[in-house]
C-alpha cells in the first residue's frame, strides 16, 4: 500500500498557565505543523483530536477544533488513551492512510490542565485507576510510581542517587529547549539539600524532583501517504514500526512491578514491523513522567538488561554525545506533561532529530528514532519507530 510518512510537526510552548482558550492553544501547535509541511487546511482530509477529557470543560472538542482550524466539512475524530493519546492518534492516522481511506491526516493533541485546580487534577489522575476497586482508596500517580520505584530498588539495588541522575540529565537539555516549562539547571546536590524544594518528599521514595510538572500545551503531527508527500515536494520522515498494548488497570492483575509489560510487548511489535532491534535505535524519546520511569523504559525497550538501566545514566550513554541519546529535549521532567499533547511532542522531537533540525539538542547523524509513550501507570503502551 506504499509508505506512510510525517510531513509536518508542531508544538506550542508548554506553560504552567495558558491565558487563552483550548482552541487557541490547539492552534499554536497546528500552525507550526502546517507551516512546517507547507500545506493549507484544504489539503487535510481528516483530523484526530487527542486529550484526556476529564480535564476539559468543553465536551466533544474535536468538532470545536475542526471548525476553528478550518477543517470542516472533513471528518474529525476524538481519541483518548490517557497520557499516550496523541501517539495512539498517530497510530490511528497511519491506519487511515495505509487503508487508503484518507491521504492526509492531522493529529492534534492538547491539554489545558490549568482549567482545574491542582487538587482536582490529582483527583482526576486517580480516576485513571479503577474507580470501583482502587481510586476510592486515594490512589495518586506519584504513589503508583513510587511502588514501582520501591520494587526496582528492592530487586536490583537502584538508589535515590540513581533517580536524581535522571533528573540532572533532563535539566541539562531542558535548559536548551525553548518550549519547555522547566528550564532551570538541576544539580545532584539539590536532592540532598533539605533547603532545596526538589528534595522534598512526595511519596517515598519519590521526591519533588523526581516528578514531572502538569502543563498546558498542544502538539500536531501531520501524517500523509507517500504519494501525497511527493506531491507536496516534502521529504518525509517515515513511520517504520508501530506497537501498542494494554494491561490490567488493577495492580492486583499485574505480575511484575519492576517494568511495564505494555512497553515490552509494544516494543516487540514495533521492532518486528520495522525490521530492527534495540541496537539499531540512534535516538529515543521515552515517557519520563517520573525519574524511575526512564530507567524502566531503558530496560523495557531492550536498551539495557533488567536492573542495569541505571548504568546508562551513570555512564552518560544516554546523553547527547553518548551511544544512545535519550530525551535530549529535556523529556517530560523538563518540558512538562500536558497529557494529550505529550506523545505528539515526543514524535516532533524525533522528527526534528532525523531531519537534522534540532538545533542545540541535535545528535549526530541519526537514522532511526524511537518514541515510547505510556498511558496511566503502564495501562497503555505505544511505541513508534521512525526513519529518514
Amino acid at each position: 500500500m506504499g509508505k506512510v510518512g510525517i510531513i509536518g510537526v508542531g508544538q506550542s510552548k508548554f506553560v504552567r498557565r495558558y491565558p487563552g482558550s483550548i482552541r487557541e492553544l490547539a492552534f499554536e501547535g497546528f500552525k507550526e505543523a502546517m507551516q512546517d509541511a507547507q500545506i493549507s487546511a484544504g489539503d487535510i482530509d481528516a483530523s484526530i483530536i487527542c486529550s484526556a477529557p476529564e480535564y476539559d470543560k468543553q465536551r466533544s472538542p474535536s468538532g470545536v477544533f475542526a471548525e476553528y482550524l478550518g477543517l470542516i466539512p472533513q471528518p474529525t475524530f476524538y481519541l483518548e488513551n490517557l497520557c499516550s493519546s496523541s501517539s495512539m492518534g498517530v497510530r490511528m492516522a497511519y491506519s487511515l492512510v495505509k487503508s487508503g481511506l484518507h491521504e492526509v491526516v492531522a493529529v492534534i493533541g492538547f491539554q489545558k490542565m490549568s482549567e482545574i485546580s491542582s487538587a482536582e487534577s490529582q483527583e482526576r489522575m486517580g480516576r485513571g485507576a479503577d474507580i470501583q476497586w482502587e481510586s476510592p482508596f486515594g490512589t495518586m500517580m506519584p504513589a503508583y510510581y513510587a511502588m514501582f520505584a520501591r520494587a526496582h530498588m528492592e530487586k536490583y539495588g537502584t538508589t535515590l542517587d540513581d533517580l536524581a541522575l535522571v533528573r540532572v540529565k533532563a535539566a541539562t537539555y531542558g535548559q536548551l529547549n525553548e518550549k519547555a516549562v522547566y528550564r532551570k539547571p538541576v544539580t545532584f546536590e539539590m536532592f540532598t539539600d533539605p533547603e532545596s524544594p526538589l528534595s522534598g518528599p512526595v511519596s517515598s521514595p519519590i521526591r519533588v524532583g523526581d516528578c514531572c510538572a502538569n502543563a498546558d500545551g498542544s502538539s500536531c503531527v501531520i501524517v500523509a501517504s507517500g504519494e501525497k508527500a511527493k506531491a507536496f515536494n516534502k521529504e518525509s520522515v517515515w513511520i517504520l514500526g508501530l506497537g501498542a498494548a494494554s494491561a490490567s488497570v488493577n495492580m492486583a492483575g499485574r505480575e511484575d512491578f519492576t517494568g511495564f509489560a505494555v512497553a515490552q510487548q509494544a516494543a516487540e511489535q514495533a521492532y518486528k514491523m520495522a525490521g530492527v532491534t534495540s541496537k539499531n535505535i540512534n535516538v529515543a524519546e521515552v515517557h519520563d513522567c517520573f525519574t524511575i520511569s526512564e530507567i524502566l523504559a531503558y530496560e523495557d525497550l531492550g536498551f539495557a538488561i533488567p536492573g542495569e538501566g541505571k548504568e546508562l545514566v551513570k555512564s552518560k550513554e544516554t546523553y547527547r554525545e553518548g551511544s544512545l541519546p535519550v530525551n535530549v529535549d529535556g523529556g517530560l521532567l523538563s518540558k512538562g506533561h500536558p497529557i494529550g499533547a505529550t506523545g505528539g511532542s515526543q514524535i516532533r522531537t524525533i522528527v526534528l532529530q532525523l531531519r537534522g533540525e534540532a538545533g542545540e539538542m541535535q545528535v549526530k547523524d541519526p537514522e532511526i528514532g524511537l518514541v515510547h509513550n505510556i498511558g496511566g501507570v503502564g495501562l497503555y503502551g505505544n511505541i513508534t519507530i521512525l526513519g529518514r
